[in-house]
């Protein structure tokens, strides 16, 4: 395909408007849908069905601060790009990237924050508007910007019924929450009641798509006694990482050999660790003698066949690519988060891409994600 930047975001986000689920939510929740509340002190803060969420400020867009360890205290704070299609492709044109994959934030990263809403009825709602309003605000607006939906944890039927009414919609991705037994009363992630919903994705012909940290059970939180600088750096550190026990438990789960044409994106993970991961996990797999239980890969080939990571910054990585798989490999921007490459992405991959045969360089770049989103 002929791009004229060369750079396809694999992970980027978008800040929702207060206005979102009081449009697109039926009126009779009132004030239980997620909106901003103004604080004595003046700030707003996110609060969904009574409930604060783990939001600092108005929103994630640190990468447009003048400071990126403060976040805007207000919407009217909020940087017009982190909300408004038509300013971020300008934005996208000045950061050099082509398309961008698009993730939630108030939602949460996975849509976690609205998956743990108790009412089955309102959450569904709220997904709903959320999906909804990223195909029609985003998605109409520029080609360019490539949807995700968001699916209600209710039910595993609900989630497959959503999954459907998405993708015909134009939805490219399917996000999840890797644990959502850690959410909701559902089976265990491995169970075969899972299964209808892994093939249903696989049948749509989009992938699976799991941000790291989601949801926040698996990480360790920071201490207390950290400044709040140290706290969020160490957050940002250990979430890419906390998708070791995820990618382990699908590549010895077979849920991945049960659904041989369901793809994972291993998303916001980083890549110096997973070439660690893989080799190891192979070692395991010969010396505990898993491999005598019936696998028809082992962990490696699996991953291979079916999985993703994503980089941004990553030279480590990179330089390991024949470890991860050159077609195993995306880029992204991060973009607004504080840890984006925004608004110097040229020279992370100027950095990142050294000496790498330029064959290569285009797959990591834009090339595997134009075939797993099926980009034209």
């Amino acid at each position: 395909m002929q791009l004229k930047h060369g750079v396809i975001s694999a992970v980027d986000h978008v800040q929702e408007p207060p206005d979102i689920w009081f449009t697109r939510v039926n009126s009779k929740w009132g004030d239980r849908v997620p909106r901003l509340d103004r604080q004595a002190d003046r700030s707003d803060i996110w609060v969904i069905d009574g409930q604060q969420l783990p939001l600092s400020g108005a929103g994630s867009v640190g990468a447009m601060m003048p400071d990126r360890t403060i976040e805007p205290r207000t919407w009217a704070d909020m940087p017009r790009a982190a909300w408004e299609p038509r300013a971020r492709l300008e934005a996208m044109d000045r950061d050099g990237v082509d398309y961008s994959v698009l993730f939630p934030s108030v939602a949460g990263v996975a849509g976690e924050n609205l998956n743990r809403i108790a009412d089955p009825e309102l959450e569904l709602a709220c997904i709903q508007a959320y999906n909804d309003w990223l195909i029609d605000e985003w998605g109409a607006a520029s080609p360019r910007f490539v949807c995700q939906c968001l699916v209600p944890l209710s039910s595993i039927d609900a989630a497959i019924a959503e999954v459907r009414r998405s993708v015909a919609r134009g939805h490219r991705g399917v996000i999840f929450p890797s644990i959502p037994m850690e959410i909701k009363a559902l089976p265990h992630v491995n169970e075969p009641d899972w299964d209808p919903f892994w093939a249903a994705i696989a049948e749509a012909n989009v992938p699976l798509v799991m941000p790291a940290g989601a949801p926040g059970p698996i990480q360790i939180p920071p201490d207390s006694s950290l400044s709040p600088r140290v706290a969020d750096a160490f957050r940002a550190i250990t979430r890419a990482a906390s998708h070791v026990p995820v990618m382990v438990n699908f590549l010895l789960s077979r849920i991945l050999l049960r659904h041989p044409t369901l793809r994972v994106v291993f998303a916001e993970s980083a890549l110096g660790w997973v070439a660690y991961l893989l080799e190891y996990t192979d070692h395991q797999f010969r010396e505990d003698g898993v491999h005598t239980e019936g696998y028809e890969l082992n962990p490696s080939g699996m991953f291979h066949r079916q999985g993703y990571v994503t980089g941004w910054y990553d030279r480590s990585g990179v330089r390991t690519r024949d470890i991860i798989g050159v077609d195993n490999i995306m880029w992204s921007t991060m973009f607004p988060q504080a840890t984006s490459s925004y608004p110097d992405t040229k020279d992370f991959v100027t950095r990142s891409f050294e000496g790498v045969p330029q064959d290569e360089r285009e797959k990591i770049l834009y090339g595997n994600a134009a075939k797993l989103y099926s980009l034209n």
